[in-house]
C-alpha cells in the first residue's frame, strides 16, 4: 500500500486542508487537527464536536481502515458531518495516507 507522500501532500493542501490541520497543537477547523491520527479511536480528538455517528463507530485508525474510509467517508460511517465526497482512485487515497503517516506524527 505504499503511496507517493509528496503527491499525498498535494491532495492534502487540495482536498483537505480547507478543514483541518496536521500540525500538533493547532486548533481544530470545520473538521478535527489530525495530528496522532493513527493509533487514535475515531472521535476522540480532545476539544473537537464529533457526530454520534464518528464518537460510536469505534474504529482504530490505521492505514487499513483510512483506505476504506476515504473511499467514501459517509458509507463508512453514515451519519458522519463531514460532507466530503471521498476518493476514488486507489493511488490517490494510498499517497494522502502515507503524507498523513508523516504529517500527523
Amino acid at each position: 500500500m505504499a503511496g507517493d507522500a509528496v503527491n499525498g501532500a498535494k491532495l492534502f493542501k487540495t482536498r483537505c486542508a480547507q478543514c483541518h490541520v496536521v500540525e500538533k497543537g493547532a486548533p481544530h477547523k470545520v473538521g478535527p487537527n489530525l495530528n496522532g491520527l493513527f493509533s487514535r479511536n475515531s472521535g476522540t480528538a480532545a476539544g473537537y464536536s464529533y457526530s454520534d455517528a464518528m464518537k460510536t463507530k469505534s474504529v482504530k485508525w490505521d492505514e487499513d481502515q483510512m483506505f476504506i474510509y476515504l473511499e467514501n467517508p459517509k458509507k463508512f460511517v453514515p451519519g458522519t458531518k463531514m460532507v466530503f465526497a471521498g476518493l476514488k482512485k486507489e493511488k490517490d487515497r494510498n499517497d494522502l495516507i502515507a503524507y498523513l503517516q508523516d504529517a500527523t506524527k
